[in-house]
């Protein structure tokens, strides 16, 4: 068994037939659904901007929240091999998406807000240099094409 390549599946079925499929541009709706073996399906549309439903989950959002996980699951793991103890983590991420004149667009950055809570305070340093190292491992990071900036928020210790 090759440990070094792992793949992954989703199913994208799209229900925004409304009886006449794409005959015009509002003539059909963006809601699809996503599945993946033992996990609960995830309703999906486009960003209501483009006539989507603002109570499911867009490709935006999605790509979005992928970054976020991926940045602190590998936080996470690089903060255990420095022998840093996280006992609290947020993120509040924020992507910034350009839409060029040929209705294409790109996200041109995303950044990521987290807030880490320690066992040790005086680790402060160390654990807010340790979010380079983690966007280096972040498989997701390391596969898209804008930079990941990310802006670490001391919490207030009471």
């Amino acid at each position: 068994m090759d440990l070094s390549q792992h793949e992954y599946r989703v199913d994208l079925e799209w229900t925004g037939n409304r009886g006449t499929g794409t005959e015009s541009y509002r003539s059909y709706g963006r809601d699809h659904v996503l599945r993946a073996s033992g996990l609960p399906d995830l309703p999906g549309t486009a960003d209501p901007t483009f006539h989507g439903d603002r109570d499911r989950w867009n490709p935006e959002q999605l790509l979005l929240a992928a970054l976020s996980q991926c940045h602190m699951l590998s936080y996470l793991h690089v903060a255990v091999t420095h022998g840093v103890n996280i006992t609290g983590y947020t993120d509040e991420a924020m992507g910034t998406l350009r839409l060029n004149r040929d209705n294409s667009g790109e996200f041109t950055q995303v950044i990521l807000r987290p807030t880490i809570y320690l066992a040790d305070e005086s680790q402060r340093e160390l654990a807010d240099s340790l979010h380079a190292q983690a966007n280096r491992v972040c498989f997701i990071a390391r596969s898209v094409n804008f930079p990941v900036l990310h802006e670490p928020v001391t919490p207030t210790v009471s």
